[in-house]
């Protein structure tokens, strides 16, 4: 006897809730994605990043956060929420003058970076990239440890990512969109 497929239950906030502290919970398409909170190599490279852009962070600039909770609709289910949770995150203050005072952010950045691992990258690249471009993020970086690179990309207004240029090893350089401040890659990989 055939039996009909068995309509798969979208996970909740509830769902990712539930998952233990030391582990990261997103909801992407209704799906839960949970992963490590990466190892010593991915602290190192966000934590420096974050040093590296102290500067920025500043009144009149931007507000540069580790590892918010963002809120975006979900578009085949709009009661629901894609729940995304990027590594380092900013907004120009002039969008986003004051923090929010809720556990999480509804309002999309200008910038989000996430630090790839062996294990996060495919999610990273394929289900969260996607979701930046269509929350309309105006760049995006993805630094891989392992690799020693650090990738920027700009959306297009076409709503695709144009890689602007992938950075290696110990490059001292300016990145859209920081190009105020010169960022050193090294301290990155140490």
């Amino acid at each position: 006897m055939v039996h009909p497929a068995e309509k798969r239950r979208r996970a909740t906030y509830a769902d990712l809730e539930a998952v233990p502290p030391h582990k990261l919970a997103e909801l992407i398409g209704g799906e839960l994605h949970v992963t490590s909170r990466g190892a010593p190599r991915h602290a190192n490279a966000r934590g420096a990043l974050l040093v590296e852009l102290g500067p920025l962070d500043r009144p009149g600039g931007w507000w540069i956060l580790n590892g918010p909770e963002l809120h975006f609709p979900d578009p085949i289910s709009p009661e629901d929420s894609d729940v995304l949770v990027p590594d380092l995150v900013g907004w120009r203050r002039e969008r986003m003058p004051e923090l929010p005072e809720t556990a999480y952010v509804e309002l999309a950045p200008d910038w989000v970076c996430d630090v790839l691992t062996e294990s996060t990258e495919e999610l990273k690249r394929e289900l969260k990239m996607p979701v930046y471009a269509r929350e309309g993020v105006r760049n995006a970086w993805l630094v891989d440890p392992r690799q020693r690179t650090l990738e920027a990309y700009s959306l297009l207004p076409s709503g695709a990512w144009a890689l602007v240029g992938t950075h290696r090893e110990a490059a001292r350089l300016r990145i859209e969109p920081f190009e105020a401040v010169e960022l050193d890659l090294a301290p990155l990989w140490e």
